[in-house]
């Protein structure tokens, strides 16, 4: 089991996949918007998204779990 981690804190701004999904290490999992930037969070194992944590809109901070992949 692998999480995904923010490593900033910012506005989720765009969910790009939805559990159950198929995930590829290195594949974006969430763009997050932080200083009037888009910055994609990407997955570090590949596996399937057992868990969300987030939903667009939400505000994240560094450290947060936004994913559980399995």
């Amino acid at each position: 089991m692998s999480e995904v981690i923010a490593n900033m804190a910012g506005n989720v701004w765009k969910v790009v996949v939805k559990e159950g999904d198929s995930i590829d290490s290195g594949q974006d999992v969430v763009i997050l918007e932080s200083m009037k930037m888009e910055i994609p969070i990407a997955a570090e194992a590949s596996g399937s998204i057992k868990e969300l944590k987030v939903n667009e809109g939400d505000f994240v901070n560094e450290g947060d779990v936004i994913a559980v992949i399995e």
